[in-house]
């Protein structure tokens, strides 16, 4: 192990001539979770609907309530990292909390059925998915806002940095999605568990990589370690003995809110007041300051647009896919969530070049401001949905759609996910008063929990045939063609808004004072 004074020596020179090794250090940790998380989600609501027997929409709503907690946390898992714990107890904390989680499930998924008859597999249903709430909480934005802390607040390099984060996250998902679509989703309700089995491992090697490299290489360009326990902390031991509280509260809503009334929505709307209130009424903050908050929770808002959206992957896409569209190549039958797994090729793929395209025009002075980019983003979400619309237009009952249809909508997703989700984890970083760096990196996914909640909603509108048309909005949704429809039309308003706007988001962003 090097000294802290090696480290000090060593670590300007390395800041001049590449991205600091930390960076490298997080993705691998990022990687393995995102494989844990996105690897579990490839194949959740096909657990429900086969193996747990819900149906379609209550899956869906379910599905929505559980993704939208597991951005909501963040806000409390922010707080005790800014305030009590530091991003390093947290990270380790929240990853053995999801390593928990996913056991949790693998053992729910071993005697599956429906609730009537497997109310124990049901009950674990929930427990396995509440310590994934919880654990989330701790970790997600406590390992985003860590990579910004590497660099200096004026290295031009942090939009580069966070689109390679970017890359290890997909690069998870990809190696994540294709062993749980390949052990879990058989067509044999009883191989499921072997998927969740799968990403609790991923995540106990996760933890132990971030574990053995924290102290090594998570310092600044100085030299001086970060996401340590905070000078100022009261104590962190008093966190622990809070743990099962929040887990209980965590399972209390996510019940609630699937079986009883709406209470996540209500929740999501005080967070997003309370937390404004409770950061501007901050004293110290400049004018400045306050100018760059009021633009974290600008395009925080249009974020839940693209989410919304994007995030009809685990389940309405994967309805279709499983339903209505052809899978069959060189005489083999693709599982239906493999497809879900085109986005994170593309993103590995793609990242590295949009990285080096970003550095390019900076060079040249040509680089959009970060809303441009995010307004892009929103585009090209637009573009895919459209490109299926064309493709659903008119088909017959019995037909299948060719897969080129849904391949290119995860090819524009995911470029328009790289113009939009990095740069905002980036300008989030950025904008953020040191103080409460955690806690509006928490904002950013609080933006994240709306929109799952929302894309929960939207995907219990997807159409099935013979049932009665859903309707949204008063317009009556009567096939396939009309569901996408919806986000070509939402996807598509949001990018005009945020473009014309751009402007002035990046004089708020660059107000002295």
């Amino acid at each position: 192990m090097q000294s802290a004074s090696a480290v000090r020596e060593q670590a300007p020179a390395a800041a001049q001539t590449s991205h600091p090794r930390g960076l490298y250090l997080l993705f691998a940790t990022e990687m393995w979770e995102r494989f844990s998380y996105y690897g579990m989600r490839a194949v959740l609501v096909l657990f429900l609907t086969k193996a747990m027997m819900m149906d379609k929409a209550f899956a869906s709503k379910f599905y929505g309530g559980y993704t939208s907690l597991i951005y909501l946390t963040p806000l409390i898992g922010g707080y005790i990292s800014d305030r009590y714990w530091g991003n390093r107890r947290s990270i380790v904390t929240g990853g053995l909390l999801m390593a928990l989680g996913q056991f949790t499930l693998f053992i729910s998924a071993s005697s599956y059925g429906p609730a009537e008859g497997h109310s124990l597999s049901h009950q674990l249903l929930y427990l396995g998915l509440g310590c994934m709430i919880i654990g989330n909480g701790f970790f997600k934005p406590n390992i985003s806002s860590m990579v910004g802390t590497l660099y200096s607040p004026t290295d031009s390099r942090k939009d580069a940095a966070y689109t390679i984060f970017y890359m290890g996250i997909n690069l998870g998902s990809f190696f994540g999605n294709t062993i749980t679509s390949l052990v879990g989703d058989t067509g044999n309700p009883a191989d499921f568990r072997w998927a969740f089995l799968a990403c609790g491992i991923a995540m106990i090697l996760g933890t132990i990589v971030f574990n053995w490299g924290k102290t090594r290489y998570l310092h600044t360009p100085e030299g001086q370690q970060v996401g340590t326990t905070p000078v100022s902390s009261p104590g962190v031991k008093g966190v622990f003995m809070l743990l099962p509280v929040l887990l209980a509260v965590a399972l209390g809503i996510l019940w609630l809110d699937s079986t009883q009334l709406s209470v996540i929505a209500p929740l999501l709307l005080i967070a997003t007041i309370g937390i404004a209130v409770f950061i501007l009424a901050d004293k110290s903050l400049t004018s400045g300051d306050r100018q760059r908050v009021w633009v974290i929770f600008a395009v925080s808002f249009f974020v839940v647009f693209f989410w919304a959206a994007f995030e009809q992957a685990p389940a309405s896409l994967t309805f279709f896919a499983d339903e209505q569209m052809d899978r069959t190549i060189f005489g083999y039958t693709l599982p239906p969530s493999l497809f879900q797994n085109l986005n994170g090729f593309f993103v590995v793929v793609g990242a590295p070049l949009m990285a080096l395209l970003w550095t390019a025009l900076g060079r040249r002075g040509a680089e959009p401001p970060s809303p441009m980019k995010m307004a892009i983003g929103l585009g090209l979400l637009a573009l895919g949905y459209l490109v299926m619309c064309f493709g659903v237009k008119d088909i017959q009952p019995g037909v299948k759609v060719s897969m080129f249809f849904l391949v290119a909508l995860y090819f524009l997703h995911s470029m328009g996910e790289l113009c939009l989700s990095p740069i905002g984890l980036s300008l989030v970083n950025k904008l953020s008063p040191l103080k409460f760096s955690s806690l509006l990196m928490a904002v950013w996914f609080l933006a994240n929990a709306a929109a799952n909640y929302l894309a929960g909603f939207m995907s219990g509108l997807y159409p099935e045939a013979g049932k009665p048309a859903p309707h949204l909005l008063g317009f009556e949704i009567t096939g396939i063609y009309e569901f996408f429809m919806v986000f070509v039309v939402s996807a598509a308003t949001a990018a005009v808004v945020l473009f014309i706007f751009s402007r002035k988001l990046v004089k708020m962003m660059n107000t002295i004072g």
